[in-house]
C-alpha cells in the first residue's frame, strides 16, 4: 500500500483512507477476519505471502498500516514479511516490536492509529526511527517521488473528514502514470503496477465501520463493513 490519510481528532472515531498500489497480476481477498490466531482483526489479505496492508483489531479500534520504503527493496531469504506488521501492530499496539524479529527485513513505513495515539515506525533496514502524531490530518506515502502527494492533496484532506468528500477526491482523475497521483497505473518491466484497493475506515473501541472498493476512481458503489 503506498498512501494512506489518518485523521485523529480527541474523543472522535479515527478516520483512515488507505490506497493500495501493488503488481496487478498479486491476488488478495477483501477484508475479513482471515487470520485464526488473531481473531478480532479484520483486514484484507494477501493471498503471495497470506498477510496484509491494513489491519483493525475491532475491540480497540486500533488499525496498523504499512507502506514499503526504497531504502531496502527486498527481504534477506527467511526474513519475515512485511504484511505480518499491520497484524501485529493492531493486536499489540506500540508492542509490536516485541512479537517479530525485524533483522533482515525488507524497509518500511508502519503506521499505528487509534483514537487516543497515531505514530509511524520508519525502518531502513537497519535501523527504526519512530514519530508520534499529534492531532489532525497525517499522509502516509511510500517515499522519494511519492511524497509530493502530500504537497498536492493533504490540504484539501485537512480541510473536510467527511467520507463522501474524500472519495470524490479518488474520482477527480483517472489512473496516471504520476506518483504524485491518489490513484496511479503504470508499467514496468512488462509488468502493470496500479491502485488496486481503496479502503474508508472508521474506527473506535468496539465498531469498525469500513468501505472498499477495488476501481475507486469510477462511480461504482463501495462495498460495507460493519462490526461491533
Amino acid at each position: 500500500m503506498c498512501t494512506v490519510v489518518v485523521r485523529r481528532s480527541p474523543g472522535q472515531p479515527v478516520q483512515i483512507l488507505a490506497l493500495r498500489d501493488e503488481s496487478t497480476a498479486r491476488e488478495f481477498d477483501d477484508p475479513g477476519a482471515w487470520w485464526p490466531q488473531f481473531p478480532d482483526v479484520v483486514g484484507g489479505r494477501d493471498r503471495t505471502a497470506g498477510g496484509t496492508w491494513c489491519a483493525t483489531a475491532v475491540g480497540t479500534g486500533a488499525t496498523g498500516l504499512v507502506v514499503n520504503r526504497p531504502a531496502k527493496r527486498d527481504a534477506d531469504p527467511g526474513a519475515p514479511s512485511r504484511g505480518v506488521l499491520p497484524l501485529l501492530a493492531a493486536r499489540y499496539g506500540v508492542d509490536w516490536r516485541d512479537h517479530v524479529d525485524l533483522r533482515g527485513m525488507a524497509s518500511f513505513a508502519l503506521l499505528l492509529a487509534t483514537p487516543d495515539r497515531a505514530l509511524t515506525w520508519d525502518f531502513d533496514g537497519s535501523e527504526v526511527r519512530t514519530t508520534e502524531h499529534p492531532p489532525g490530518t497525517h499522509m502516509l506515502t511510500s517515499g522519494g517521488p511519492e511524497d509530493r502527494k502530500a504537497d498536492r492533496h493533504l490540504p484539501t484532506f485537512t480541510a473536510t473528514g467527511d467520507p463522501d468528500t474524500w472519495r470524490a477526491l479518488l474520482r477527480q482523475a483517472p489512473p496516471q502514470d504520476d506518483p504524485g497521483a491518489l490513484v496511479v497505473r503504470h508499467e514496468e518491466d512488462g509488468k502493470v503496477w496500479a491502485t488496486v484497493f481503496a479502503e474508508l475506515i472508521e474506527a473506535g473501541p468496539g465498531r469498525l465501520h469500513l468501505e472498499h472498493s477495488r476501481r475507486p476512481w469510477t462511480d461504482e458503489p463501495w462495498r460495507t463493513l460493519d462490526l461491533g
